[in-house]
């Protein structure tokens, strides 16, 4: 664990501070507008940090900075430190899937326009990414056909001008043959200008042009020609209707959407340009630091913007602002040369357009959850990967999950989840009321674990009825309880009275550090984060947890409606069952008449009268 430095030898000055290992590796980079002021923070009792924070410095062997001459160089510094070292302790950001971008090749003689995936390279302007590549195509063979832009490879192009001969696009007019001079250069070098133009948004002004000179060509008897622009005006409103419509043509803005949960981000960001959506990209955060809401969009600001091959807007539209958001529009000036506003849309058309791509963002995020479970292979790589990560040799063909709900202490209930093949098993599932009368996690864990084992000893002795199928009749690969070494050690104890100790793996999952514990192991196992076991594990106990919260919630509405009645006087357990048997729930009993229910011949009118005053909250004569 790393020694405390005095504040005295810590500089007051802005900077980007190391966290390094007992190995010397990065494990964590950080700016700071003081770095006296932030490393201060980090040494306090290990208590007192988050469970994140602790982890790293408990960790970390020493610190080192480096002091800079302001925020927006501290920033920069983070940036490329994080880039080389890729330290564990950071927050990791990958795209979500491999977005295309429509590309021109500035730095040709004659530039080409193609569909690109991957880095961006120097001298290629990028426009885009769309959601797909069918809709690239679709709109670049649109403009092609007004913006005839050469499409082919460099050695095509080589070849055909020394042919001679120009290629089939040039005769079906999706090229304007500068491989044969049919185009000047300068005509060419104003279709490519113009075609950047149109995808970058701005459309106005070209469609009017090309709507005046078809009037023009109309006016001298040129119909041939009249007839061609509008023809072109036609596919240009049709390309023009692909893009989506958000607002003014003023608005120009870059617009993030974030969806997460305590371990994971899905971000969304769509790019409107004169008021369209001219494309869109896709990031997922593995959230590893401890981080609020603000400072992760500062995070992913300061990755997004020192990597995107797009322009920089006007405005950056967020969920919430970052942290030191001044800071990042001073460095979001310097790369664009002009002044950015970094907002928080809070209501009009802005509102209703971030809340589309936070629609957009978990959508993704659930997407990208399902894709690996619903995957034979990817099930199959997760389930060796978990194997490995435990050591063990056993093929895990199933694994069981328990979790634990109460509301202090009242209404314990587990649950029980299954997972077969690496999918879950929802017939399987099974859910307990447990008897402990106090607050106690590992009594519990305890009796819901004997039980189920109970269950299983029973059904291996018994000789099932021909066609019967046993309930807890298999025996599991591997059991995960929520929770951490208390859990885990209350869950051995049960497995040695039931006889399994030894014959079924055991491991617990903490949720604050994510980390597994084994028996007879001091310490946990920390399985890298974005892995698919790990992933494999969290949907297990994240499901387990559901289940559990499901059933405590079922009884405690149960026994909150029946302590309505209980509440009332004349009404004792057996009017209570008559009641509820009669009319089926406490729902329908609120619709019954007074006069009905006084008029009930079991139930004495004075008591159906209560009933009808307790069920819609009357208050009884001489109350407030």
């Amino acid at each position: 664990m790393i020694k405390r430095v005095a504040p005295s030898q810590i500089p007051n000055a802005p900077g980007s501070y190391q966290f390094k290992d007992g190995d010397g590796r990065v494990i964590y980079v950080g700016k700071a507008t003081s770095l006296r002021n932030r490393l201060s923070n980090y040494f306090q009792p290990i208590a007192n940090l988050h469970p994140r924070t602790a982890a790293m410095v408990s960790e970390a062997e020493s610190v080192e900075w480096i002091v800079v001459n302001n925020e927006v160089e501290a920033l920069i510094l983070e940036h490329n430190l994080i880039q080389r070292f890729r330290p564990r302790f950071n927050v990791r950001m990958r795209d979500d899937k491999s977005y295309p971008f429509l590309a021109i090749t500035a730095d040709h003689e004659w530039p080409r326009a193609g569909i690109v995936r991957g880095q961006r390279k120097k001298g290629v302007r990028y426009y885009g990414p769309y959601p797909h590549q069918a809709a690239i195509r679709e709109i670049l063979d649109l403009i092609l056909r007004t913006f005839p832009v050469r499409t082919c490879s460099d050695s095509q192009f080589t070849r055909h001008r020394r042919l001679g001969k120009p290629c089939l696009l040039y005769h079906i007019e999706r090229c304007s043959g500068p491989c044969i001079g049919a185009v000047s250069a300068e005509r060419y070098s104003a279709i490519v200008f113009d075609m950047g133009r149109f995808l970058k948004g701005d459309t106005k002004e070209f469609v009017r042009r090309t709507r005046e000179e078809m009037l023009r060509a109309a006016d001298e008897r040129n119909f041939e020609q009249a007839a061609k622009l509008r023809d072109r005006l036609a596919l240009i409103e049709k390309a023009i209707e692909k893009q989506q419509m958000v607002g003014g043509e003023s608005f120009n803005a870059d617009v993030f959407g974030l969806f997460q949960d305590e371990i994971e981000a899905a971000v969304q960001v769509f790019f409107v340009r004169r008021g369209r959506v001219v494309g869109r990209k896709g990031i997922l955060v593995d959230k590893v630091e401890d981080l609020d809401t603000g400072a992760l969009v500062g995070q992913l600001l300061e990755q997004y913007y020192s990597e995107t091959p797009l322009d920089i807007p006007l405005e950056v539209i967020v969920p919430v602002l970052p942290t030191d958001s001044a800071v990042f529009e001073e460095w979001l000036k310097g790369l664009r040369g002009a002044p950015v506003h970094i907002k928080v849309a809070s209501r009009g058309g802005k509102r209703a357009l971030m809340e589309t791509v936070e629609s957009n963002a978990a959508a993704e995020f659930k997407r990208s959850r399902m894709s690996r479970a619903t995957d034979h292979n990817a099930r199959a790589k997760a389930l060796r990967s978990l194997a490995e990560e435990l050591g063990l040799s056993l093929s895990l063909l199933r694994i069981e999950c328990y979790d634990m709900s109460h509301l202090q202490g009242t209404n314990y209930v587990g649950s029980m989840v299954v997972m077969e093949d690496g999918m879950l098993k929802r017939s399987d599932y099974r859910r307990f009321k447990v008897n402990v009368g106090h607050n106690d996690d590992y009594a519990a864990m305890y009796e819901v674990l004997r039980r189920r084992f109970a269950r299983l000893t029973e059904s291996e002795k018994e000789a099932p009825e021909p066609g019967m199928v046993r309930q807890f009749a298999y025996p599991p690969s591997l059991i995960v309880v929520d929770g951490g070494k208390g859990q885990l050690t209350m869950a051995e104890r049960a497995l040695a009275d039931s006889g399994y100790q030894g014959k079924v793996a055991l491991i617990s999952l903490a949720k604050q550090f994510e980390e597994v514990f084994v028996p007879n192991r001091f310490d946990p196992i920390r399985i890298p984060r974005g892995s698919d076991a790990l992933y494999l594990l969290q949907q297990l106990r994240d499901e387990a947890h559901r289940f559990a919260i499901t059933y405590h919630r079922e009884l405690r509405s149960k026994s909150m409606k029946v302590s309505v009645l209980e509440s009332v006087e004349g009404m004792g357990p057996a009017r209570i069952k008559r009641l509820l048997r009669t009319y089926g729930s406490i729902k329908r009993l609120r619709t019954v008449p007074l006069e009905e229910l006084e008029g009930l011949g079991w139930l004495p009118q004075a008591v159906g009268h209560n009933v009808f005053v307790a069920l819609h909250g009357i208050p009884k004569q001489g109350e407030s």
